[in-house]
This record gives structure tokens, sequence and C-alpha cells, in this order.
């Protein structure tokens, strides 16, 4: 019974033994050996063997690049207004034996360090500049910050400000000179529509005034060459038929009663030509009258 006891504590303390001696330590992770509580050596990924009950392995580091978002931060700006800025890190672990003993918490130490320097720089800007300057912001905190994590171990890729809040009331002036500059935008470009409107509306009533004056123009001389071709027709319709003047006196006298259908006429009067022209008229129906009649069957009348 007592061999079996013995038996059992030589089993439990060899597998305890091969516990501790081996160590698997997995991708992207790094782990510290400490002998007799001084650093021995750094384990890298894989397989790896220390001395039991001598060599002791500290937690694992992560090695991957990591992320650690801040509180938002009071940070007064050069012109005493207080914002609250918000802002992320990315930094990765690069020396474990540097982040396990140069310093005891290098998530807290970072935080530290970056509240401080960024009340540094913006301390040294207005808000406008702050609003505006981002991107030099992160710049600047990352130089500082990548020399000042580098002898812990630490490489800062990254610093990203989420976001900077001015104060309420800053917010609402800030709001309404947004909401003036719209305001103003927008009455320019309405105003510059309108203007362009005109214009455009103004061109067009030019295009037609042009365009109408020419029509009309063009009938003009259009009616003014009928004219002129009628007149030129009847003028040499009339000097080929050579008329005599009771002819024209005729034709006066059947124009004389169109000119006295106007409504406009109230008085008319009888031109002296009229006189002559009915004299002439008499005269040659007279002359048909008195004229023999003309012979019937080749006998003259008795």
């Amino acid at each position: 019974m007592v061999a079996w006891i013995v038996l059992a504590i030589v089993l439990l303390l060899v597998i305890v033994t091969l516990m501790r001696t081996i160590r698997i330590v997995p991708q992207a992770r790094a782990g510290v050996v400490e002998r007799f509580g001084r650093y021995s050596r750094t384990l890298t990924p894989g397989l790896a063997l220390v001395v039991p009950f001598v060599d002791r392995v500290r937690p694992l580091l992560d090695l991957r690049e990591q992320v650690v978002s801040f509180q938002p931060q009071p940070v007064i700006t050069e012109d005493n207004l207080v914002v609250n800025i918000d802002s992320v890190l990315y930094f990765q672990v690069t020396d474990a034996k540097s982040a396990t003993y140069e310093i005891a918490n290098y998530v807290q130490g970072i935080e530290q360090l970056t509240v401080t320097t960024l009340r540094n720089v913006i301390g040294t800007m207005t808000l406008e500049k702050t609003l505006t300057s981002r991107d030099s912001i992160n710049a600047e905190l990352r130089g500082v910050l990548d020399d000042a994590t580098g002898k812990w171990g630490i490489r800062v890729n990254r610093v990203e400000l989420k976001a900077i809040d001015p104060p309420a009331s800053i917010q609402d002036a800030m709001e309404k000179q947004m909401r003036a500059d719209r305001d103003k935008r927008a009455a320019i470009l309405q105003a510059e529509g309108e203007r362009q409107s005109a214009i455009l509306r103004a061109e067009g009533d030019k295009q037609s005034a042009i365009l109408k004056a020419q029509g009309q123009r063009e009938a003009t001389m259009l009616q003014a060459e009928g004219q002129a071709k009628a007149i030129e027709t009847v003028f040499q319709a009339i000097h080929d038929g050579k008329p005599d003047p009771q002819l024209l006196a005729y034709q006066y006298l059947q124009v004389l009663p169109q000119i006295a259908q106007g409504e406009s006429n109230k008085v008319w009067i009888i031109p002296s030509e009229l006189q002559s022209a009915v004299g002439r008229v008499a005269g040659a129906v007279g002359e048909l009258t008195k004229a023999p009649p003309e012979e019937t069957d080749g006998k003259k009348p008795e």
C-alpha cells in the first residue's frame, strides 16, 4: 500500500515537472522568463523548455496592434475656451522586456502621456484652429508619444481625435453663424439666378424684337413691291387701251360712291373735276341718242 502511495506521488511530481518545463507560446505572443527573480530570456512563439522550479514565466504579452479609446478630456485652448476631446490610440508592443520592466502599466502610462501632450498642443491653438487642424494635431501627438514610449518598448502607430466638443454656448453661436452663411450663400445664388434669368429674358426679347422688325420690313417690302407691280400693270393696261376722256370720266364717277361710303365722311365736297366729268358723260350720252339708227335688211328708214 505504501509503495502505491509513493508511486502515485512520484507520478504526480513528474507530471507537474513536465507541465512546468514545457511551455507553448501562441503566435503574436511573447513571454518573459525570470530565473531566481532576474530576467533570463524572452520566449518566442512555439514550443519552449524552461527549468522547473527555477524559471518563472510572466504573463504573456500581446504583440498585435492594440486600440485604446480614452474618455473625453477637458482641454483649454489659447483663447480660454474649454473643449472636450475624445481620442483613440493605436499602439503595438515591440519589446516585451522593456514593456515589462520599464513601466508598471504601459496602457495607463500611454493614457496619461496622451492627455498631457494633448493639453500642451491644444493650449497653443485657438478654438477655430483646433477644429480645422485635426491632421496636424494627430501628427504632432503621434510624434511626441512615439518618442516618449520608445523606451517602454511601445510603438505608437496612429493617434486620432474622434470628437472635439466646444461649450454649448459656442456651439449655438457656431450654428447661428453657419446658418447665416448658408442663408447668405442661398441669397447670393438666388440673386445670381435671377440676374441670369433677366439677362436671358432680355436677350430673348431682343431677338424677338429683331425678328419681328425683320418680318415687318420684309412684309412691307413685299407689299410695296406688290403695289408697284399692280400700278405698273394697271398703267400698262391703260396705256395699251388708249382710253378717251369719256371712259376716264365714267370710271371716276364709279369710284366716287365708294369714297362716300366711309363712316367718318360727314360732309361730301364735290370737286370741280366732277362737273367737267359729268359734262363729258352727258355729252357722250347725247351723241349716242342723236345718232341715226342702223339700217335693217339693207333698207334706209323712211
